[in-house]
């Protein structure tokens, strides 16, 4: 099958729709299938496999993260268009590249398919100089209609079908698949050699934190509750716990002055932006994953965390609450202080049941989401929806 995917947002950038098309791509080559990404091209980087083309961009940042805005044409890209066989394209937007995603789908008569990745009421802050509420109000829109033409939506958790659905996407349209986590990847991470790197010692309990460091993941509020915790364990001369958090955005800096006010930012460790492969190595260093965000489809992160074996402390909300089996491979709590910070304390203070949430979360993070696991699910997508447009096409010749 030769499969073409359209995305505003890839490499190098480390957020979700890059991570998850990198997944199923790979995935999908590893089965024999041809994969062509359609991305924007992004200002001093070069990429290694020929079947990535780019189109011309625009270098964008806003609020310290850069995303490379498409300029959706290319001559040169539409002559290659023309000449490849292409089976079924994969928008991973409705507007930008996806809008050349549909535009080539018409044309080459193929099926296309379209994932919808993003909460848009929780991101319409990104949109400079346009109220929030109008922002989010067009993006749904336009997402609807463009769901809608669709031969197929996918979305990473059925709590996300849910709230899709209620926006007014046809349902029996619909599927949810997650992107699973690369096992080539995320296999056998070294937790002795980082934990000594970072000067953490056998019996001290490692909080983690990877995340977009940016309003809608709610990092302040989880900042203020990790603090709390890491000062309680200072006065109880305990000594215990410390904290780790990666990702950049522009709440890095808010997150540390936290800290340092609390007097707990010798217990803290930032290590910046990092990639998949040494996230491994992170995770394993770690003993709780703990996320508060609420604006997430699926949080790739605690697929990967759970695949290490990370038990999980998280805000229950879309998305999180699909992935996280509250009771059994970690705990969600209500957006509250108190609540988070007693869900924290409660695996800090419980070995045993802390080890039990970690076995529990790699046997199911294997069985459901690894990236093998995920793709044959999206392949039964691609040819039902390549099966049912040669039967309306056979349908229309009779």
């Amino acid at each position: 099958m030769h499969i073409a995917i359209f995305t505003n947002n890839y490499l190098p950038n480390p957020y979700g729709v890059s991570g998850s098309v990198e997944s199923f791509r790979k995935e999908l080559e590893r089965a024999g299938h041809t994969v062509y990404v359609l991305a924007p091209s992004f200002n001093g980087y070069l990429d290694e496999n020929k079947y990535v083309f780019r189109y011309p961009s625009i270098d964008f940042k806003f609020k310290n993260v850069r995303f490379p805005i498409a300029i959706p044409y290319s001559h040169q890209i539409s002559r290659l268009l023309e000449k490849l066989e292409i089976d079924v394209i994969h928008s991973q937007h409705p507007s930008l590249l996806g809008w050349q995603a549909k535009r080539w789908a018409k044309k080459k008569n193929v099926p296309l398919i379209f994932t919808w990745h993003t909460l848009y009421d929780q991101y319409a802050h990104f949109v400079p100089l346009i109220p929030s509420a109008w922002a989010a109000w067009w993006a749904i829109g336009n997402a609807k209609k463009y769901a809608n033409n669709s031969d197929c939506v996918i979305v990473p958790t059925p709590s996300v079908r849910e709230i899709i659905s209620n926006w007014g996407v046809f349902s029996k349209k619909i599927v949810a698949i997650p992107t699973g986590v690369d096992e080539s990847i995320f296999s056998d991470g070294d937790r002795g050699s980082q934990r000594k790197k970072l000067g953490i010692a056998e019996d001290e309990i490692v909080l983690l934190l990877v995340s977009r460091l940016t309003a809608e993941k709610n990092v302040t509020f989880l900042a203020e509750v990790v603090a709390k915790i890491l000062s309680q364990s200072i006065r109880s001369d305990a000594g215990k716990v410390k904290f780790i958090f990666a990702g950049g955005g522009d709440k890095l800096e808010v997150m540390k002055q936290i800290f340092s006010q609390a007097g707990v930012a010798e217990k803290v460790s930032y290590l910046g932006i990092i990639n998949e492969e040494k996230r491994k190595d992170i995770y394993a260093a770690a003993d709780i994953f703990v996320y508060a965000s609420k604006s997430e489809t699926q949080g790739m992160v605690i697929s990967e965390a759970m695949y290490c074996g990370l038990p999980v402390v998280a805000v229950v909300a879309s998305g999180v609450k699909d992935l996280v089996i509250n009771q059994v491979t970690g705990l969600l709590v209500k957006e509250d202080e108190k609540a988070f910070t007693e869900g924290i304390k409660r695996l800090v203070d419980d070995e045993r049941l802390r080890k039990k949430f970690s076995e529990n979360a790699r046997k199911i993070s294997r069985q459901w989401y690894t990236s093998k696991v995920c793709t044959q699910k999206l392949l039964k997508v691609y040819q039902a929806s390549i099966s049912g447009r040669k039967e309306r096409k056979d349908q229309t010749l009779l």
